[in-house]
C-alpha cells in the first residue's frame, strides 16, 4: 500500500442550495478529499491551515478516520478560510456569495517528514505555487502526482499553473476549465493539448454527466449514477478527487487499466457526497454501502450486444 499526501483547505462553508441552508459547516478540499480516501484505509496525512476558531471535534473526525493531521498547521490567532455559496435551480450552477481567505492567505504548506517519500500526492485546488511548494518538499519523486485546479487559477496565475501541470502524472478538472485551459471546445482536442503540457493522464470531470479519463489517444466515460435526490453538490468534485486517488494509492497500481476503476471509484464515492448537506453523508459512509453502489454502477453500464 502506497502513502498518500493530501494538500488542500480545511475550512467553514455555508451553503444555500433549493433544499435548504446551512450555518457554518465543515468544508475544504483537503476535507472532502480526505474522507473519501479514508475508505480504503490508505496511510493518508492531509496538509492544511486552520485558525483558532477551528473546532477540535473536526480534527478529532480526521484523525478517527485514520488521516494523519501533524501537517494540519493551526494558527491560534487566525480565523479558518471561509466559503459562502448559492446554487441555482438546475444545481450545475451557483454564486459565490462570500470567500474569506483568512489563515490561507499566508499558508505556506509544510508536508510532515514521515511523509515526504510517499507514493502519491493529491494536490487539492490551491494557489499553483502552493501546489508547487508540496512537490518541492517530496525527498522522493512521487509515483503519481495528482493536481487538482480551477478557473479562478487560470484567471489570476496561469503562468504558474502551466509550470506545475508541468510536474504531475494526473491533472483533474472540469469540462468549463478544460475548455478555458486550452481554447478548445472539443474535450477530446483539449486533453490531448493538456496532454501535451505534461500529465500523462487527464480526467475531465462533467459532474452530473460522469466523468472522461483520457491517456496517449484512449477514452474511457464513467457515467454518473442517476439519484432520487440531489440536496448539494458541493464537494463532489474532492470526493471524486479523493475515491480516484485513494483507490490507486491502496492498489499502487498506476495503469490506464486501473485508473477506469479509480475513476468508477471516484465517481462512486462523489455520488453519495451529494446527498446531504457538506460531508455529513460522507462521515458515516459503510463498506456496504460502496459496494452496493459499485454494482449499481455495473449494472447500469454493463450490456452485452451482438456485433455481426
Amino acid at each position: 500500500m502506497s502513502k498518500l499526501v493530501i494538500v488542500g483547505t480545511v475550512a467553514f462553508d455555508a451553503i444555500e442550495t433549493p433544499f435548504g441552508k446551512t450555518d457554518k459547516i465543515l468544508g475544504g478540499a483537503a476535507t472532502y478529499i480526505g474522507l473519501s480516501a479514508s475508505n480504503f484505509n490508505v496511510d493518508a496525512a492531509a496538509v492544511s491551515v486552520v485558525g483558532g476558531d477551528f473546532p477540535q471535534e473536526y480534527l478529532d473526525l480526521l484523525k478517527n478516520r485514520n488521516i494523519d493531521i501533524e501537517g494540519v498547521e493551526i494558527v491560534k490567532d487566525g480565523k479558518t478560510f471561509f466559503w459562502s455559496g448559492k446554487y441555482h435551480n438546475d444545481m450545475n450552477s451557483r454564486d459565490t456569495l462570500v470567500t474569506e481567505l483568512n489563515v490561507l492567505e499566508h499558508f505556506k504548506p509544510i508536508v510532515p517528514e514521515s511523509y515526504r517519500d510517499s507514493e502519491v500526492v493529491m494536490l487539492g485546488n490551491l494557489h499553483p505555487l502552493v501546489q508547487q511548494g508540496v512537490l518541492d518538499q517530496m525527498t522522493t519523486k512521487p509515483k503519481l502526482a495528482i493536481l487538482d485546479t480551477m478557473n479562478f487559477w487560470m484567471d489570476i496565475a496561469l503562468d504558474d499553473l502551466r509550470s506545475v501541470i508541468k510536474n504531475v502524472d494526473v491533472i483533474t478538472i472540469n469540462d468549463e476549465e478544460a475548455r478555458q485551459l486550452t481554447g478548445e471546445y472539443s474535450l477530446v482536442v483539449a486533453a490531448r493539448k493538456i496532454h501535451d503540457m505534461g500529465p500523462k493522464y487527464v480526467v475531465i470531470k462533467k459532474g452530473e454527466h460522469g466523468a472522461l479519463l483520457f491517456h496517449l489517444g484512449n477514452v474511457f466515460y464513467a457515467p454518473a449514477l442517476p439519484l432520487e435526490e440531489v440536496f448539494d453538490p458541493t464537494g463532489a468534485g474532492d470526493t471524486f478527487a479523493g475515491g480516484f486517488a485513494g483507490y490507486l494509492a491502496k492498489t499502487g497500481d498506476f495503469s490506464f487499466e486501473n485508473m477506469k476503476t479509480a475513476v468508477i471509484y471516484g465517481s462512486t464515492l462523489a455520488s453519495f457526497c451529494v446527498e446531504k448537506f457538506g460531508t455529513e453523508r460522507m462521515e458515516n459512509l459503510t463498506d456496504k454501502e460502496i459496494y452496493k453502489r459499485l454494482d449499481q454502477f455495473k449494472s447500469l453500464t454493463q450490456f452485452d450486444i451482438e456485433l455481426n
